[in-house]
Order: structure tokens, then C-alpha cells, then sequence
């Protein structure tokens, strides 16, 4: 028969208490030794702590097994009760809990390193804000959009007084479409909030998204199609007006030439062939009005090369000398670092530069010491920022938005076009266009890509 050394240890301790307890009544009965009776006494209370302690061995295990438990604490061993075969049984299946509370842990573990990866390189910005109006920036593309750190929902006004008053009043499980103000340009983003409770408490996680190029392309579409339907109708009723109207004045003038200077009708009909002229005359500068702006409906093919910027301004300034040189303008250049570069169409970003410093040129015609500045460097998020700095008169707060609407223009002989074309060649870069004051007076237009 196999004996446990659980068992055996009791055993013996037993049996040494026993004896212990004989002799210190035969002491007791048979002699008058108080102090070696008082030993005796003494070592019988001590076997009987031992065995006490010993007989609650397992007890403590398990107590120490439920503290570790309590504190995740999954590094104990319980070798000991598994190498007493009293206690195989219970010491392997607590091994085997804190086995596969190990197991759990690290499969937890990986799961929020990668959900927290996850999080950090989703490009939509994830903001969290509690009932007590505590904010936190969940990810990186967060930190990017607002630049610092936020921790009370307050801060938003930071970024515009309806940005703040939007994300306050928006309700959880719906969306809504607010413009951002930053210091580097302003921003239309989508914004969607969800609820949930942690805690007993209530937060609101909010997802922001930048949809400034989608929206800009929806509207180009838009307008490309009402432009093409347009042009369409258009033409196809001054065609023949203009060619009507030649016809009858060329018909007209043949019979004036007729008459005698002294005919009575001759006033008259000379009235009608002017008026004949102009009509002929306007129909074909409608006509062309109408082709110059068919331009827009066409869709940009963009062929994509890196190019260094400093061989973009270069070129640009070749381009225009005469220009500024007639009008006594001054342009400088900046590019940071010097040897920065951009993926783009080149011919398609030389012509939005051309438009916009064109643009700039109109505005500073009238200015004393007119001045250009066109630099590009890389703002906060790392994008490439070109911008086309005037000291004109700038541009009113309520035209800003205008100024990219087809056939809308400030200039006492434009088209319209310049700036919808420029809007048009961003959006096929995947870039936005940005209007702001110049300090000191003056337009900025911006370019981000």
C-alpha cells in the first residue's frame, strides 16, 4: 500500500504529540520535575501548532491560489501539492487554471496591441468625450486633425464657433457635415458619433473624416454636368442665330449698296443692318463664351511623377517674366527643404500655377510695389503645401467660396474659369484649395496635396 507524504507527515506528527503527551502525564504523576514538565507541556502545544499547520497546508494553497487569481498574478507554481499525491488532483487543476489564465492573458494582450494598432493607423480621427466634458484624442490621425492636445470638450470653440456648437449638438448614431477651422486652412468633415458606458460612465466616441476633396469632386461633377447641358442647349440655338444673322446682314448691306444715297428707306435699313451686325457679332462671342468654358466638362487624365518643387518654381518664373516685368511686379520663391519634392501632373500643376499667379498679378495691378510670394514647404501632417501669397486687396469673406463657382469672377474681364480649372486640377490630385487673408493685407490661395 503507497502511502502519501501528506499522510506520513501526519502520521508522524501525530505520533510524536502522542508520545509527547504520555510523557508529560507520567511526569506529572510520577515525579515532581515541574520544569521538565513544563518543557514537556510546552513541546506538546508546539507539535500541535506543527500539525495544525502542517494539516492546513493545502487550505493556504488554495488561499494563495484565489489571491493570485484576484491579481492576475498567473507566474505561481504549485509543484509542491503536485509532488504529494494527497494532493496531485487539486494542485494540477489550479497548474492548469493559471495555465490557461496565462494562455487568456497573452491572447488578450495581442488582441489589444493589435486593436490599438488598429486604432492608431485607422486615417479617420477617433475622439472620446465623457459626460464631465473630458476629451481624449484616440489616435494619430486625431493628433494630426487638431494639431494639440484637447481634454475638455470647451476646447473645440479653439476651432470655430459652429465647429464647437456641431459637435456639441450632434446625437449619438447620427452624422452631420462641419467645417474645421485650423490655423493651416479649414477642413469639411463628416461627423459621426456612437454612445456606450464604461463604468457608469457615459462617452461618446466620435469619428471625424476629412471629405474636403470628395465634396470639392462632387461639386465639379455636378457643375461639369450643368455646364455640359448648357453648352449643349446653347449651341444649338445661337448656331443658327449667328449664322442667320450674318446671312441677313451680308443680304441686307448688298441691297443698301443698291439704293441712292437720297432713298428715303436708307436710315432705316442702315439701323437694321447694325442691329443685324450685332447680333451676329454677339452670337459668335456667345459661342465662343461657350467653348472657352466646355473645357471644364472634360475629365483630367493625371499622369503622376515625383518632381522636385524647385524646378516647378523655376520654370514658372521663366514663363511669366514679361509679364511681371511689364507691370514692375516682384516675385520671389521659397521652397522647404530646398530639395523638396512632389507627385504630380506636372503640365496639369503648371497650368493651376499659372492661373493662380496670374490671378495674383490682376490683383496687385493697382498696388503700389506689387509683390508675389510662392513658397512650399510640408505642414504639420506631413502634406506638401504650395502657396500663392499677394499684397493686393484680397478677397472678401463672402466671395471666398464664390470665387471657385464657374463662370463667377471679380475681375473686369474674366471669364470665371481660372479658379474653377485650379479647383479641378486638385481634386484630380487627390489635393484641396484654401482662400485666407494675407497678414497685412493681401490673398493667400493654398494647394495641399
Amino acid at each position: 500500500m503507497t502511502y502519501s507524504r501528506f499522510q506520513v507527515g501526519i502520521a508522524l506528527r501525530t505520533a510524536a504529540l502522542a508520545l509527547t503527551v504520555v510523557a508529560a502525564a507520567c511526569l506529572v504523576t510520577q515525579t515532581r520535575w515541574y520544569v521538565t514538565i513544563a518543557l514537556c507541556s510546552a513541546a506538546a502545544l508546539m507539535q500541535v501548532a506543527a500539525l495544525v499547520r502542517f494539516a492546513s497546508q493545502s487550505s493556504r494553497e488554495v488561499a494563495r491560489f484565489l489571491e493570485a487569481i484576484a491579481f492576475d498574478d498567473t507566474s505561481l507554481s504549485f509543484s509542491s501539492l503536485m509532488d504529494d499525491s494527497a494532493h496531485t488532483e487539486l494542485g494540477t487543476a489550479m497548474t492548469g487554471v493559471l495555465a490557461k489564465l496565462r494562455t487568456v492573458r497573452s491572447e488578450r494582450e495581442e488582441q489589444s496591441r493589435y486593436l490599438q494598432a488598429l486604432i492608431a493607423h485607422v486615417p479617420v480621427a477617433l475622439v472620446s468625450a465623457d459626460e464631465r466634458g473630458r476629451v481624449k484624442l484616440l489616435n494619430l490621425a486625431a493628433r494630426r486633425l487638431f494639431g494639440t492636445a484637447l481634454t475638455e470638450t470647451a476646447e473645440f470653440m479653439r476651432h470655430g464657433e459652429a465647429f464647437a456648437i456641431g459637435m456639441e449638438a450632434i446625437r449619438p448614431g447620427n452624422s452631420a457635415i462641419l467645417r474645421m477651422e485650423r490655423p493651416s486652412g479649414s477642413l469639411l468633415l463628416k461627423v459621426a458619433v456612437t454612445d456606450l458606458a464604461l463604468g457608469g460612465i457615459r462617452y461618446r466616441i466620435i469619428s471625424l473624416q476629412n471629405i474636403e476633396s470628395e465634396m470639392s469632386a462632387q461639386e465639379m461633377a455636378a457643375w461639369q454636368t450643368v455646364i455640359r447641358v448648357m453648352a449643349h442647349e446653347v449651341m444649338n440655338s445661337l448656331t443658327p442665330v449667328s449664322s442667320l444673322a450674318s446671312t441677313a446682314h451680308d443680304l441686307l448691306s448688298g441691297v443698301i449698296r443698291q439704293l441712292s444715297p437720297e432713298d428715303p428707306n436708307i436710315i432705316a435699313l442702315n439701323d437694321a443692318s447694325e442691329a443685324l451686325e450685332t447680333v451676329a457679332r454677339r452670337s459668335q462671342g456667345l459661342l465662343h463664351f461657350v467653348q472657352n468654358h466646355r473645357r471644364l466638362t472634360k475629365h483630367l487624365v493625371t499622369q503622376m511623377e515625383n518632381v522636385p518643387v524647385q524646378r516647378i518654381f523655376a520654370r514658372l518664373r521663366l514663363l511669366l517674366s514679361n509679364d511681371l516685368a511689364a507691370r514692375d511686379i516682384h516675385l520671389s520663391t521659397s521652397v522647404t527643404p530646398e530639395t523638396l519634392e512632389i507627385t504630380a501632373d506636372v503640365e496639369l500643376l503648371d497650368q493651376a500655377l499659372i492661373n493662380l499667379v496670374r490671378n495674383a498679378i490682376e490683383a496687385v495691378r493697382d498696388t503700389p510695389e506689387g509683390r508675389i510670394d510662392l513658397s512650399a514647404k510640408r505642414d504639420p501632417d506631413g502634406r506638401v503645401v504650395i502657396a500663392v501669397v499677394d499684397n493686393g486687396p484680397g478677397i472678401a469673406a463672402d466671395q471666398r467660396e464664390k470665387i471657385f463657382v464657374p463662370f463667377f469672377t471679380t475681375k473686369r474681364q474674366g471669364s470665371g474659369v481660372g479658379l474653377t480649372l485650379v479647383r479641378q486640377i486638385a481634386t484630380a490630385h487627390g489635393a484641396t484649395v484654401d482662400v485666407s487673408d494675407t497678414p497685412g493685407g493681401g490673398a493667400t490661395v493654398s494647394l495641399r496635396f
